[in-house]
């Protein structure tokens, strides 16, 4: 046969396969649907680990670019140098051809530049500073104008200059080639726009979209990243670079360097930018591209079924085609035809519930700290739209596999004699229940994971050690009011008296950091009474807060008492967490002994414990902490905390009313929910339990359909037995009971198969979760008793079906 002939037998069994689906459309529309959930649920997923951890910048030779990092022991990697190491990196390394170092802004807490345009009100843009070389070393080129260079971040440059993104020059100037020359204000320094980056580069973030750049001072913590030299591998360029490391710490101060010691200097590549979330997201993704991968293969083995019992229906027809001479092949051809036509159009609709998906989570996960905002750009790119149609082709060949072997087994002659049941042969009618067990076994595996993830997720809520609901956040910005900090003492206890003068509030307070914004500062102390080990570590979390600190958040106050305004003028004092008075005092009461810092000459008094809280993150291990006075030494924050007695955001605008008139200079930066900021930092755990959840449940509903429909088949096939069984007296119950018992045994045997899988599930679930706690038996027994539950109500109709069939008409049936 010529290829044209061949081509032409392709479209034929295609357009057969159309008209066979256009012959039963409830089969194709549930087969499609049950497919376009598999598809598409795996591309949502796919397409977020491909923004977050496979696309990489479009830069030249990205795969060159690597992270310098430095770890604290038990804690998550960290990107932060001074600016003195980073000019003896640049100095005395041989294995950088270029090392470029970017920092945030210093205020809106480090995220945000303050820009005004053309006379505009200020707003808040994305962005960074950046060295001199930050453009060169990346190798990118403008779109207009020019690029930061050397010369623009040199002491006594000329007036700074700023380099801004495509998309704002778009969105502010139009694209209007007149904005080289302009000058903005940024961070209240003028600024001319001397070029527009290239519009495929936002930055080296991979979840954020930068749109300005001016060049940077190092008086803060800087973000180094190194372009490699050729021929220098990542193990050789780590190696050099912790020795580096290691000799900038020889002439730090003894006592500002014990933190530093401790750390371990790491590096990473680079190519895919510097992600804030490839850290956080990158294990939970991987666990949710598992569940979406068993949601497909409860999908697969729901078309496998139908199609399976759509062909035993077709028996004859196949017997009937290959007396008149279709080969086997033909018939495996138009079986797996018809599969990937299937598949494909399950694809195509699974692209559509991608994009909606895909929406979803990146809202979920956007959704994170106020103060550090994430701006993730998801697209089906290449890779994933190839990732798709992958999918599909594995996907039509795993469940057009049982039906083209049996198209290919097909015998002719006793396919034209066989009738009813006894044209099933057992082993088609145990591979049949197998795929039913199998899908069983799998929604199992879907169910528990969901209850393990939302029970871990139950537990963390319960862990915080406050209450999380009902208190509002609100952030002040004095920077710009004329008040300097000793001078908001007076405003800011008036307030604390406004604000709880506000109906539905029932108490009101400040501090310097908020429960899961992380901790104020920490230092070394010596503690009274206790004596410390050779080199052991004495730091010590601080937080400056106000009376009614702890009462507002609903942490207990163990023993001692609360701060109180006329705590000034008197001698210092502190209140330490449950952890920090155990460490140090064991079971002794810590009230009344001193905490002094080093570099300090005046001591704190401990006059109160409180009860253990969360700072620094929702899932870290409680630390040590030391609560101070804000009021007594004029150590005040503007994170004011207000708990109400009904919802938080219904008193915002009283909030900002009061707020005016107490202090009309003194803006309001932010106002957020305390629920808002703890689930914020919650989103990988929020993200699996909200998914696997509704992944679990259409699991279960795949395996339902799948169970109707080999009962629904199998009554069908049986209905001369039934009748036989009715005609020598078996009562309508007894049928029930029959049909629902083979549902019960197939659920049995999936529940036997499904169970050790689940456990195995939990341990990898567990490798790439390690704080995953907690006992998998609830998760198990919910698990089993849901699909008990489905398995029954799946049952239930074709069991009513089979109670009413009439004994004579069955008798005849053929």
């Amino acid at each position: 046969m010529s290829p044209w002939n061949s081509l032409d037998g392709v479209w034929q069994d295609v357009r057969y396969a159309l008209r066979t689906m256009r012959r039963a459309p409830g089969f194709a529309a549930v087969a499609v649907l049950s497919l376009a959930l598999g598809i598409g649920a795996n591309t949502a997923i796919f397409s977020l680990i491909n923004t977050v951890m496979l696309r990489m910048l479009p830069v030249p030779e990205p795969e060159r670019l690597v992270e310098l990092l430095t770890r604290l022991p038990g804690e998550p990697h960290f990107n932060g140098f001074s600016g003195r190491q980073y000019q003896y990196f640049l100095d005395r390394n041989h294995v950088f051809s270029g090392l470029i170092g970017t920092s945030r802004p210093p205020n809106v807490g480090g995220v945000w530049f303050r820009v005004r345009t053309s006379g505009a009100e200020p707003e808040h843009v994305d962005g960074a500073y950046v060295t001199g070389n930050y453009f060169p070393v990346l190798g990118l080129k403008p779109a207009i104008g020019r690029l930061i260079g050397p010369d623009d971040a040199r002491p006594g440059a000329p007036p700074t200059v700023a380099v801004v993104s495509w998309y704002f020059w778009k969105s502010r100037f139009n694209l209007d080639p007149s904005i080289l020359g302009r000058q903005i204000v940024v961070e209240d320094v003028p600024a001319t726009i001397v070029g527009v980056a290239a519009r495929e580069f936002t930055g080296l973030q991979a979840e954020s979209r930068q749109e300005i750049w001016v060049p940077g001072n190092s008086s803060g913590a800087l973000n180094l990243v190194g372009r490699l030299k050729p021929g220098v591998s990542l193990e050789q360029a780590r190696a050099e670079m912790a020795v580096l490391y290691r000799r900038t710490l020889e002439d730090e101060k003894p006592g500002g360097s014990r933190f530093l010691r401790v750390m371990k200097f790491e590096m990473e590549p680079a190519g895919a930018g510097m992600s804030r979330l490839r850290d956080r997201y990158a294990q939970p993704l991987l666990v949710l591209m598992a569940v979406v991968w068993l949601l497909l293969m409860v999908a697969c083995t729901n078309v496998a079924s139908m199609l399976l019992a759509r062909g035993a229906a077709r028996q004859r027809e196949m017997a009937v085609r290959v007396s008149l001479g279709a080969s086997r092949f033909r018939l495996v051809r138009q079986a797996i035809a018809e599969s990937l036509l299937l598949s494909g159009a399950g694809a195509l609709l699974g692209i559509v519930l991608a994009q909606a998906g895909v929406g979803a989570l990146v809202r979920i996960i956007a959704n994170g700290r106020a103060w550090d905002p994430i701006q993730l750009h998801v697209s089906l790119d290449l890779r994933v739209l190839l990732f798709t149609a992958g999918a599909a082709v594995v996907t039509g060949l795993l469940f057009g596999l049982a039906p083209a072997l049996r198209a290919w087994a097909t015998a002719p002659a006793s396919a034209m004699r066989e009738t009813g049941r006894a044209g099933e042969t057992r082993l088609r009618r145990f591979f049949g229940k197998s795929l039913v067990v199998a899908q069983v076994a799998l929604s199992v595996v879907l169910l528990t994971a969901a209850g393990l993830f939302v029970s871990h997720l139950s537990r963390l809520y319960s862990e915080l050690g406050f209450q999380r609901d009902r208190v509002l956040l609100v952030t002040l910005d004095p920077s710009h009011s004329g008040y300097r900090r000793a001078q908001l003492a007076q405003p800011y206890r008036e307030l604390l008296r406004r604000l709880q003068q506000i109906p539905g509030v029932r108490s009101a307070t400040l501090s310097g950091v908020t429960p899961i914004q992380g901790a104020g500062a920490n230092r070394d102390a010596t503690v009274e009474g206790y004596q410390p080990r050779p080199g052991e570590l004495r730091y010590l979390a601080e937080n400056w807060v106000a009376p009614k600190f702890f009462e507002t958040y609903g942490t207990p106050l163990l023993a001692g008492r609360d701060f109180r305004f006329d705590d000034q003028g008197r001698p210092r004092v502190a209140i330490v967490n449950r952890t920090m008075a155990r460490y140090f005092f064991g079971d002794n009461s810590p009230i009344g002994k001193h905490v002094l810092f080093d570099g300090e000459d005046k001591p704190y008094e401990i006059v109160g414990v409180v009860g253990d809280a969360k700072y620094l993150a929702v899932g870290e291990i409680t630390g040590r902490i030391i609560y101070f006075n804000a009021f007594q030494e004029a150590r005040l924050g503007s994170q004011f905390s207000i708990r109400t007695s009904g919802s938080p955001t219904a008193i915002a605008g009283d909030v900002r009313r009061t707020v005016q008139d107490v202090a009309k200079t003194i803006a309001v930066d932010r106002i957020a929910t305390l629920e808002a900021q703890v689930d914020g930092d919650i989103v990988p755990q929020r993200l699996i339990a909200v998914v696997s959840r509704i992944f679990g449940a259409l699991g279960s509903l795949l395996a339902a359909i799948g169970l109707y429909g080999l009962l629904a088949y199998t009554v069908a096939r049986r209905i001369n037995e039934i009748g036989v069984r009715m005609a020598l007296g078996a009562t309508p119950r007894d049928v029930v009971r029959m049909v629902l018992g083979d549902a019960l045994g197939l659920v049995s045997a999936g529940l036997l198969v499904g169970v050790p899988l689940a456990i195995l599930g939990r341990r990898f679930a567990a490798s790439l979760m390690p704080d995953l706690r907690g006992s998998i038996v609830p998760s198990l027994i919910f698990g089993a008793v849901a699909m008990i539950a489905v398995a029954l109500v799946a049952a239930w109709i074709p069991a009513r079906r089979a109670a009413r069939i009439d004994p004579m008409e069955a008798l005849r049936h053929e």
